[in-house]
């Protein structure tokens, strides 16, 4: 796997960008298969940055209901990747 397999894209939401602007730290949608040490090496391959800790978090499908119909979501893995000080990853150019 290279590192376009490993990281999917990242996932921006309030608690995210709280974590990213207090504890710079990233959250990233990650293939399920990848372990921690892929998933440092990818983010460090792909933003030219340090990665101190990486943590993990894996979601199993949940099945729901949409009227009588019933559907799996689908399982997916988060990573939460704690960069060095002084490194930081842009995901938008500020204008």
């Amino acid at each position: 796997m290279n590192a376009y397999d490993i990281i999917k894209k990242p996932v921006i939401t309030e608690k995210s960008e709280l974590l990213r602007k207090e504890y710079n730290k990233y959250t990233f949608e990650v293939n399920p298969k990848a372990n921690k040490f892929q998933i440092r090496n990818a983010v460090q391959e792909l933003f030219n940055v340090k990665v101190l800790t990486v943590a993990t978090m894996n979601y199993k499908p949940v099945t729901k209901r949409h009227g009588m119909k019933l559907y799996q979501t689908s399982a997916r893995k988060k990573a939460i990747v704690k960069l060095a000080e002084g490194h930081t990853i842009t995901y938008f150019k500020e204008v």
